[in-house]
């Protein structure tokens, strides 16, 4: 029984949060924090940018695909989403080569959740490229040219270009999403991975309003 009223007030707490999200009562710097100089956003100036940084290695992140997947299948078209690969050296920064190589040969949308799924069920590490290679080819995709993008310079420059950001954005850790390149949700600051597209939904909100302004 003792251990009844920790989980009643852990499930209250999390009905609590998403009822304030709702309601877009946010505290900044409890639900979110700001950052003191915005990154600048890759998407049309009348798209709001939702940023999601991750690393498929991160069990966190898998965790939150099925929390995100749902939440991006809502948003209206003035929302654009933004993945980005976590660069912080060693496997880090191989699997970001990876990310960029299947959007490079232009499965980086179907391979996605397979590759999270091969990373944390199946226990691959696909940190060696045969072995990515061999992923690949599920898509169709030949041996040389899974070679060809992993090895492409584009890629490389990519991967560079994602840990300029990362700095930017003054991330200590993932997963986290950034709206406008301004608010900045983490796991910390909303309580949970079931909170963080709520909160973020309602700073989607929040930014609407500023612009309408």
């Amino acid at each position: 029984m003792r251990k009844t009223i920790p989980l009643m007030a852990m499930a209250l707490a999390a009905l609590a949060l998403s009822t304030l999200a709702t309601a877009q009562s946010l505290v900044e710097g409890e639900h979110y924090e700001v950052l003191e100089e915005p990154v600048e956003t890759q998407v049309a100036e009348d798209k709001i940018e939702v940023t999601e940084a991750f690393w498929y290695g991160c069990p966190h992140c898998y965790n939150l695909q099925s929390h995100v997947r749902d939440w991006y299948a809502t948003l209206d078209d003035d929302v654009e989403v933004v993945h980005m690969p976590a660069t912080m050296g060693g496997d880090w920064n191989t699997h970001a080569r990876v990310f960029y190589a299947a959007e490079e040969l232009g499965i980086r949308e179907e391979a996605h959740a397979d590759i999270f799924h091969a990373i944390h069920e199946e226990n691959r590490s696909l940190t060696d490229m045969d072995e990515v290679a061999e992923l690949f080819s599920d898509y169709g995709v030949s041996e040389e040219e899974a070679h060809d993008a992993l090895d492409a310079f584009g890629v490389k420059s990519q991967v560079n270009q994602a840990h300029s950001r990362m700095r930017d954005m003054r991330l200590r850790g993932v997963p986290a999403l950034m709206i406008d390149g301004r608010y900045l949700v983490t796991p910390n600051s909303a309580g949970s991975l079931d909170n963080m597209p709520q909160i973020a939904a309602a700073l989607v909100d929040k930014v609407r309003e500023e612009r309408a302004d």
